[in-house]
Formats: C-alpha cells, structure tokens, sequence
C-alpha cells in the first residue's frame, strides 16, 4: 500500500483516536529484543525505557556549546542569560535575573491532533537544557497507546528545572501534560512547577509588524536565518505516527523526531535573539523593533528603559522615530515633565503625518486646556486636529479610531471657555 493510500486511511483516527486504555501496565517485561525494527532505533540512537512491565523509547542527542543554529552559537544562550544578570533589577517578561544557564527547560511536544482534551495524546515529549557545557536534547517517544505511563515517568525524572521556554505552550503543549497526567496520576510523581517563557507572545510582540503568521517555522526562517532542509510539514506527523503504531517501521518516526529536534533548538536561539533585541546588544535590531521593545518596557512600568529606547529611535529619521517622539512624549507626561511633552509633541505636529499628527494634536490641547488654562492655544490644536482627521477621513487612508463628533464637541467647549473667559476680564 502506497504511503499516500495510508495517510488517507489514518485520517479516520486523527478524529477517533483517544480511546486509550490507561490501564493496560500489566504486559511481560518487554527487552530491546522484542522491540520491532531494533537495529534501526538503535542506529538512530534510539533506547528503551522500561517501567512497571511496559516501555517507551528515548532518543538522546548532545550538541557543542559552539555549535551555530540560525545565526547564534549556543554558547550565545549563556552569554544572554548572563547579560539578564548584569543588567540589573529590570522587570521583564523574559528576564533571566537570578537563573543560571543551566536552569532552562526548553521544551516541545507533537501530538495527534491540535485540539485539546482527552481525544488528543502527545506521542513525544521533547526538552533540551545545557549541562556540563553541552546542550543535551531529549525526546521521550510513545511506541504504542498503553504506554504513556512510561513515557511521562521517565519524562518527570528528567525535569528538575526552574524555568520552562515554549512556543504558545501557555495555551498548548503544557496545558495538554497536565490533562493527560491527570489520567495517570495515581502511577507517577506530581507535575513540578515551573516559571515559563512562552516565546510565541514575545515574537508576536516584536515582529508581528512584518510577519503575517507567527508560525515557529516562519520566525526561524524570517527571523533567526535557519533554513529547514527536507523538513517533515508539522500537519503529516499524527497520520506518520498513526501509521507506525500500525506497521512499527519506525523511518517516518525518525523524520518526526528531527522536525521536533529542530524545533527544540530554535527556541534555544529565539530566547538568546529576543534577549540581545530586549537589551539592546543586537547591533542589527531596527528602528521598529527598538520601538516595539520600547513600548514592550512601557507598558510594564519600566519607564527609565522604554524612554531609554524611545530616545534612541527618536534621533533616526521617518516614521519610527516620530512614533518614538509620540511614544516619549507619553513617558514624560506620566512624569509629568510638561514642557518635555509639550516640545515633544509639537515636533510630531510640525514632522508627522497622520495619525500621529491628530494625537499629539489632542494631547495638547489637553494640557493647554487643563494644565495652563490656555484656551486659545488649545482650540487651535483642537482645530488642527479635525481638519487632519477630515482629510484623511476623505481620503479613506487609513483605519479611524478618533471620532470626528468628539473633536467638535471639544472644539464646542473651549469656545464656550473662551467666551467665558473674555466676558469674566470685562468684569475685572
């Protein structure tokens, strides 16, 4: 039978799979011997791991600390984590402050399907973690439903670290764990807590600007300069596992194990690239991303670092640095730096475009109104702005998100302020 006709075939059990008997641990000891295909596992390095009558299989591999993925070495791993530590008290997301190297868990897993719940098992749980100077990666393999007590046993004693780097395993890979743990519970130890990274809501952070997907794949290859060779697509690998449940020839197995491999690793160099982006040591980094890690650090409540970036765009040209402008001039307000926000702000009426123009516009009339009781110059900002808005309203540019009624309705107040102040100096 055809591969093709095969794949067709096991579709069904993508949808139906999940059945799985749990309880079936009480098989005789099963050796190396009895396992099918054993000369190839054992080439692929490939060894089994035996627990209460029954197995799973665990391929090990170890890389150089000098070794290149993308373009960072892993030895550059150690080097972001310890540039978090000299950094100082800084409150980030991805802050590696108070860890060592060896700490991270860099961890993914492949499943028979990417719903959540009972229906859907995990078949390889995959980690890496620096030891001994070396990056040691792991996978612990299903060779059959029946087995997963085996296979999360060994996965548990290999998971004594502090801190946990994913890829959306947030809202996946460690929700799926902990469903299935629960199944078996009763058989292994409990799951360990971990602090985790979830690296797929920082790339989306940084560079959603310029990729319409976040996918893992495109990030490596857009982002980090890894190029996927003969790379096994992520959609076949349940039908290719289901296949070998069936048959035990375990080569498309092999092919999964290495798309999973690659997976492990890239997010080894995605922490060390987000890292050096975050602390400012990518001497490539663009404006934009400068920008973004600005906005990142602001809406944390890191002001001294987000106007720190925003500074060091601002003193670029284009539309970058007059978003950093704007950006900066909100720090300093914040601070209540008036005069600084009001120059600031004033640079992007006079040199933005846009947007940018009719918000600065408003957050001047807003100090001139109620900060100096400037009316004058306040409505004139207010005017500015629904004229901009007016024109780009006309030329449909862009997507509106200031109300038009609004600004009149501001223009309508300071009048009346202004009528009021004038009839209140006659008095006088």
């Amino acid at each position: 039978m055809s591969i093709k006709k095969k794949l067709n075939r096991l579709k069904s059990h993508m949808s139906h799979e999940g059945g799985v008997d749990h309880t079936d641990r009480n098989r005789s000891h099963v050796v190396m011997d009895d396992i099918p295909y054993r000369d190839v596992w054992e080439k692929a390095g490939v060894t089994p791991y035996y627990f209460e009558g029954n197995y799973c299989l665990i391929r090990e591999v170890v890389y150089p600390i000098q070794q290149m993925h993308g373009n960072y070495s892993f030895s550059q791993f150690i080097d972001a984590v310890e540039a978090w530590n000299h950094h100082g008290g800084v409150n980030h997301p991805l802050s590696a402050a108070g860890f060592q190297a060896e700490n991270f868990f860099f961890f993914d897993t492949e499943t028979t399907g990417l719903g959540g719940g009972v229906g859907n098992s995990i078949f390889i749980l995959g980690h890496a973690s620096l030891s001994n100077n070396s990056i040691h990666l792991k996978q612990h393999i299903l060779p059959q439903p029946g087995a997963e007590v085996p296979l999360y046993k060994s996965f548990l004693e290999s998971a004594d670290y502090t801190t946990m780097a994913t890829y959306n395993g947030k809202s996946f890979d460690w929700p799926q764990v902990k469903t299935q743990h629960t199944l078996i519970r009763n058989h292994l130890p409990k799951l360990p807590e971990f602090g985790h990274f979830d690296l797929y809501h920082a790339s989306r952070r940084m560079w959603k600007h310029k990729l319409e997907r976040l996918k893992l794949a495109i990030v490596e290859k857009e982002v980090l300069g890894i190029a996927r060779k003969d790379d096994l697509p992520g959609f076949l690998a349940p039908m290719i596992y289901f296949d070998f449940v069936e048959n035990k020839d375990p080569q498309g197995m092999l092919s999964i194990l290495k798309h999973n491999e690659i997976d492990i690793l890239s997010l080894i160099t995605l922490y060390t690239h987000l890292s050096f982006q975050i602390l400012g040591l990518d001497k490539k980094q663009s404006a934009h991303e400068k920008y973004e890690v600005g906005r990142w650090f602001s809406q944390i409540g890191e002001a001294s670092e987000a106007k720190q970036a925003f500074m060091h765009v601002s003193k670029g040209n284009g539309v970058e640095a007059m978003k950093a402008k704007h950006a900066l001039a909100f720090e300093n307000k914040k601070q209540r730096n008036w005069q600084a926000a009001i120059d600031l702000w004033k640079e992007v009426v006079n040199e933005g475009e846009g947007m940018l123009i009719i918000e600065a516009c408003i957050e001047l009339a807003k100090i001139y109104e109620h900060r100096e009781k400037n009316f004058t110059d306040a409505i004139a900002f207010t005017k500015k702005a629904e004229k901009s808005l007016q024109q780009i309203i006309q030329e449909d540019q862009i997507k509106i998100s200031i109300s038009l009624d609004d600004l009149t309705k501001r223009s309508d107040r300071l009048s009346r302020k202004i009528q009021k102040q004038k009839r209140d100096e006659k008095c006088l």
